[in-house]
């Protein structure tokens, strides 16, 4: 009581060391938590006063340091918005290993936990920037992602997205794809 430990609630260290306001260097989903205990205090309970200090200064007005907390959450907001809108337009693939069969990467209407009313095929998506791929699923058919306008593209759905590249050894339209080794 009395005390804002902020960054207690996005790190779980509730010792003397962990209970302070200093928010400095946390990571994006870090924030997202903090945000998280923010609602729902701010939904179920009723505000008795500021606690002044790194956020509030002596006559309850939010600080710079508040102002700046705020824009980094909404930053991470965004972020975790626009990796959702990534998520619905290249789900998860599925995949299994076992030292008889290789691995196996495969497409259903559900994987990836993304239910959607196509299957798509598997594919390496590569990110901007990162030395790694990810196993995704790809519409293979209708306009590319964002587009409704059929007319104006090819009917390939997301195939020719330039991050993407096809398993070798697999056919380009099959939803499984084994790989031996």
């Amino acid at each position: 009581a009395g005390r804002d430990a902020t960054r207690a609630f996005a790190s779980g260290d509730f010792t003397p060391a962990g209970l302070v306001d200093n928010v400095s260097g946390l990571s994006p989903p870090e924030l997202l938590s903090i945000h998280g205990w923010l609602s729902f205090y701010s939904n179920n309970y009723e505000p008795v006063g500021k606690l002044v200090g790194r956020f509030y200064d002596e006559n309850g007005v939010p600080t710079e340091t508040l102002r700046e907390v705020e824009a980094a959450i909404e930053e991470a907001l965004q972020f975790q918005a626009e990796s959702e809108q990534k998520k619905q337009q290249f789900p998860p693939c599925n995949s299994e290993w076992s030292s008889a069969k290789g691995t196996r990467f495969w497409c259903s209407r559900q994987s990836g936990g993304v239910h959607r009313d196509w299957a798509g095929v598997p594919r390496k998506l590569y990110s901007p920037g990162s030395q790694g791929s990810r196993c995704v699923c790809v519409r293979s058919s209708g306009p590319p992602w964002g587009h409704t306008d059929s007319s104006q593209h090819s009917d390939r759905g997301d195939l020719d997205n330039p991050h993407l590249e096809q398993y070798k050894g697999c056919h380009p339209l099959a939803e499984q794809c084994i790989l031996m080794g």
